[in-house]
């Protein structure tokens, strides 16, 4: 009963949702493919069956599963997202069967047979998994977790969570605590191994020239933390008049808005900048980092990441990429959906943002940062091969 509920139910959005979807995709440049792709199926054939599905939503989440692909046999791999990045990802690993995942009453029509499906942290799409189970697969939820910020909004639609996890044979938890959260909402089977984006950390895939001076990387920020950065290297910048700043925004579609940021605050201090795009060379005072796959080559080089999306409720960023070189680290204190990796190293500042400009004039009193702890995936690609 509830199945056919959540369809007739979901149907009936998605049909009220047409004329907006539409309109917002010749608008948006973000969502130029993905919604056509997504809820109007434009370049968007269905997955070639018996294979091993994977589906994530994020860049971050898409590089994370790549030792879990590389250990697999790459003509069995089926990989679908739900963002443009995201996409972007999955398509380096597997183009001929990279995919963005239809809105969910498209899956009846949409949907073949797979031997396993393989979903990414907190992607609860109940149409997703309640077809995958019935058309034969195996189905598992990995690198699952439950922050404190977002398990209340999960207990109030419980209910649905318990439909949910009826249909999900495996949980693989990133923490104990996450493991008990999951399993009041009605997993089972729950193992908990540690975050996945520890088991095979991004390397970096080129080296880059590092400048004989201080080199701040302010790394996949957000709305509301470049202006907040920007200050506090204005107020650095006078004891230290050789410290240069590498700003990477969280998003493409913020490349410009945070450039034109950047020239105004260049302008008014007198600062050099420009757009690594233009020129990869770290000779400017800032550098707007406007292009992606970068950021692990930027943290080799760089003496302090200040880490973004902890500053503004986001729930931070992977702070294990820019630690294994080291780095001094400077988050927020919103990192809730980090905080598994976190507690993983040893070294990160956390501090108000209040406190940021204090903390970097400081910086010499920051400890460089060092993992330790790994996450072993063995258990995951045990389960996927006894499907094969």
């Amino acid at each position: 009963m509830f199945f056919i509920l959540y369809g007739v139910v979901t149907t009936l959005i998605y049909i009220i949702s047409l004329p907006f979807l539409f309109l917002f995709s010749k608008q948006k440049i973000k969502y130029k493919i993905s919604i056509p792709a997504r809820f109007f199926l434009k370049n968007n054939r269905p997955l070639t069956p018996n294979g091993i599905w994977f589906h994530v939503c994020s860049f971050g989440e898409a590089r994370a599963i790549y030792p879990l692909l590389d250990a697999l046999p790459r003509e069995r791999l089926r990989l679908t997202t739900t963002t443009q990045t995201g996409h972007a990802a999955i398509y380096r690993k597997q183009p001929k069967e990279s995919r963005y995942l239809p809105f969910e009453p498209l899956l009846f029509s949409w949907l073949k047979p797979q031997k396993v499906l393989v979903v990414m942290e907190a992607e609860f799409w109940y149409l997703l998994f309640a077809l995958a189970k019935s058309r034969g697969a195996k189905t598992l939820l990995i690198n699952a977790r439950m922050s404190d910020r977002s398990f209340h909004k999960y207990e109030r639609m419980a209910w649905l969570y318990h439909q949910i996890f009826k249909y999900i044979d495996e949980v693989y938890a990133q923490s104990d605590i996450d493991k008990v959260r999951l399993e009041s909402l009605g997993a089972k089977n729950v193992q908990v191994i540690g975050n996945i984006k520890l088991s095979n950390i991004a390397a970096a895939t080129k080296t880059l020239s590092k400048p004989k001076a201080l080199l701040l990387c302010a790394a996949s920020t957000h709305e509301g933390e470049e202006t907040l950065i920007l200050e506090a290297f204005v107020k650095l910048k006078e004891t230290e008049s050789q410290a240069r700043l590498i700003i990477v925004p969280r998003h493409p579609e913020r490349f410009d808005k945070v450039s034109k940021m950047v020239e105004k605050c260049a302008k008014e201090y007198h600062y050099s900048w420009h757009k690594y795009s233009e020129n990869e060379a770290f000779n400017s005072d800032i550098i707007v980092v406007n292009v992606l796959g970068e950021l692990v080559n930027i943290y080799a080089v760089s003496d302090i990441v200040i880490l973004g999306g902890a500053f503004v409720k986001i729930g931070g960023h992977n702070a294990a990429e820019a630690a294994q070189f080291g780095c001094k680290i400077i988050s927020g204190i919103h990192y809730f959906n980090q905080r598994d990796i976190f507690s993983m190293i040893e070294g990160i500042a956390v501090v108000e943002k209040e406190n940021l400009a204090k903390c970097l004039e400081e910086y010499e009193q920051l400890k460089e940062t060092k993992i330790i702890q790994r996450t072993d995936i063995e258990p995951i690609l045990e389960s996927i091969k006894r499907e094969l």
